[in-house]
């Protein structure tokens, strides 16, 4: 599938809850959820090096259509009000459209 829409966010979880953060994250993967989707092509939790309660996400999706539309549904807004509790500040989004790369995991 082709990725034509994507994002990187970047979110600070409160002091000691860059662990929780990411666990949260990763259940993104689980069936029913929006990562779990033909849609996403791409969904990627990663940290930094030198900070672990800062957690990157990238994602690529099959349309911004498609994601919008998963993250509208019961699974995404149950994660990111999850997220809301563990969160220092607002996450940081920047909107991309792939050109190209490889994903291999």
């Amino acid at each position: 599938m082709t990725v034509t829409y994507g994002f990187n966010a970047t979110l600070t979880a409160g002091p000691g809850l860059g662990d929780r953060v990411v666990d949260l994250l990763l259940t993104g993967l689980d069936e029913g959820s929006p990562g779990a989707s033909e849609h996403c092509v791409v969904y990627l939790v990663s940290r930094s090096a030198s900070d672990p309660d800062v957690v990157h996400v990238t994602e690529g999706w099959t349309s911004e259509e498609a994601h919008h539309r998963l993250f509208a549904g019961e699974a995404a807004r149950a994660v990111v009000a999850q997220l809301d509790g563990l969160l220092a500040g607002e996450p940081v989004y920047t909107d991309y459209v792939p050109v190209g790369g490889k994903a291999t995991f």
